[in-house]
């Protein structure tokens, strides 16, 4: 019996000791910018909770859930941090992650960000945008909600000491894609973009699916007969010419959910208006990311444009 339990014991302490070894990097001053602790109750950041990654991903990264001020709103939201940025203490790149889903669904997981971050080496946030998650504030799909997106760029431009900027992307999938490509389209701030599974051309959601009709109207305030600005203005496909910053664009050819033909009307826009865009496609009905992509998504965000 003494050497099973022996074996046991051997076991636990090393997966502690492996714990103790990933905690140790992050030892650092609670002050420290780097420490993304030390935000509580500054800029409107509250509720900082340290979330446990498990396995791979707690060598590679450290997150947090937090709530921040939009607007009048408190908003729940992510962000995951490399090791390499608090070892190093020299601020990294950022990405704006834009969820899929509304106020009822498609909400932002623990690993989410961690994901991203582990596999770009870039800082990751992300909002569950107002009304989600026990924020307050009520979901517009691209409405006000905007704003959401919006004051976590100024969070990372103006209190996290940690986060960089100056080659900013967002990045958004599903309905996701219609909060990144309005913020490419009205903040200079934003580098560059990627868009999975985006939506592109609300219109057509809307008659491509019976099942989304009463939850646009929902969230919007009416069909597109009642309100044609609120349905093109959340539409790129409409103002392509006004997307200034490369793009990268991913999509399933058998799509379900957003039809390929949304993402096919905009990159013949992309390309009529000489936005660079990078076009990857699969001949699949896969709705977000597939395990290729985040080599794609890496390897893009390293070039220069």
């Amino acid at each position: 019996m003494k050497k099973p339990l022996a074996l046991l014991l051997t076991i636990a302490l090393t997966i502690f000791f492996a714990g103790c070894k990933h905690t140790a990097k992050l030892n650092i001053s609670p002050d420290s910018p780097y420490n993304f602790e030390s935000y509580e109750n500054k800029s409107g950041i509250s509720d900082i909770e340290p979330i446990a990654l498990n396995g791979d991903l707690s060598e590679k990264c450290v997150t947090y859930k937090f709530t921040y001020t939009s607007d009048i709103y408190s908003v729940k939201a992510y962000i995951s941090i490399p090791f390499g940025c608090i070892e190093s203490l020299n601020p990294y790149e950022c990405i704006i992650y834009n969820r899929g889903g509304n106020s009822k669904i498609g909400f932002l997981d623990n690993e989410d960000t961690a994901v991203i971050s582990a596999e770009t080496d870039r800082i990751v946030l992300a909002s569950q945008y107002r009304g989600a998650d026990g924020g307050t504030g009520q979901d517009q799909f691209g409405g006000d909600d905007l704003t959401d997106v919006t004051t976590l760029i100024d969070l990372c431009e103006n209190c996290f000491e940690c986060a960089s900027i100056d080659n900013l992307c967002v990045a958004g999938v599903s309905r996701g894609g219609i909060m990144t490509y309005m913020t490419a389209r009205t903040d200079s701030r934003v580098k560059r973009i990627i868009a999975v599974s985006a939506v592109s051309d609300l219109l057509k959601a809307y008659n491509d699916r019976d099942d989304m009709k009463t939850v646009l109207q929902n969230y919007i305030g009416g069909s597109p007969d009642d309100l044609p600005y609120e349905y093109e203005n959340r539409s790129a496909v409409y103002w392509a010419d006004e997307i200034k910053v490369p793009v990268l664009m991913i999509h399933s050819k058998l799509d379900k959910q957003v039809s390929f033909a949304q993402a096919e009307e905009l990159n013949k826009k992309f390309e009529e208006y000489n936005v660079s865009c990078k076009f990857v496609s699969y001949d699949d009905d896969v709705h977000g990311f597939h395990k290729e992509d985040y080599k794609i998504i890496s390897e893009w965000l390293n070039q220069s444009f």
